[in-house]
């Protein structure tokens, strides 16, 4: 009865946030009025030509950077994707009527784990790249952590490995030997 009631009550909360954020939503865009149709398309004709100009210098300049950077963009989708799935399917496992508590209480772990990965992985993406990477992906999970980034054929100096081991091991709790480096050559 309790294991009920106490999950009745974080559905109930989680309710209230959810309808919280779409009044707030709702308010928002409603103060704004609507958009006018032809700034609309102005507007997406003229990202359209930008992203255009810059897929076409950036093919120009040189073609491996365009094939790394579709390579970040797919392993972050793919990334996210997996992430979310796994996250629908743990909620399942909570709300389920007939749930254990210990199923509960491990699909929490499991979700704050998820969560506190999602932000290790944005704080070392973020110093990576202010480290001079041009791009990365990183990766977390209980076993390691996995970062990927690009590298000139010859690969990464010594430098760019200490560079990125440094990042890892002192922004998580990861020690080096769960470091794992993957160079996405140009």
């Amino acid at each position: 009865m309790k294991r009920n009631l106490k999950r009745n009550i974080v559905i109930m909360a989680v309710l209230v946030f959810v309808g919280a954020a779409v009044y707030l939503n709702w308010s928002y865009n409603s103060r704004w009025g609507t958009a006018d149709p032809a700034m609309v398309a102005a507007e997406d004709e003229a990202m359209a030509q930008a992203q255009e100009e810059y897929l076409s210098a950036s093919a120009d300049a040189d073609t491996g950077a365009v094939a790394t950077t579709a390579y970040f963009d797919e392993a972050r989708l793919t990334r996210q994707s997996s992430r979310d799935e796994a996250l629908k399917l743990l909620e399942q496992a909570c709300s389920a009527e007939d749930a254990a508590q210990d199923v509960i209480d491990e699909s929490m772990r499991q979700i704050n784990a998820m969560a506190a990965w999602n932000l290790q992985e944005s704080l070392l993406e973020n110093e990576l790249m202010a480290k001079n990477f041009t791009d990365c992906v990183v990766m977390a999970s209980d076993e390691g952590v996995t970062v990927a980034v690009p590298a000139p054929v010859e690969g990464l100096t010594s430098t760019q490995v200490a560079q990125i081991t440094e990042a890892v091991v002192s922004n998580t709790d990861y020690t080096a030997q769960a470091l794992n480096i993957i160079e996405v050559t140009e």
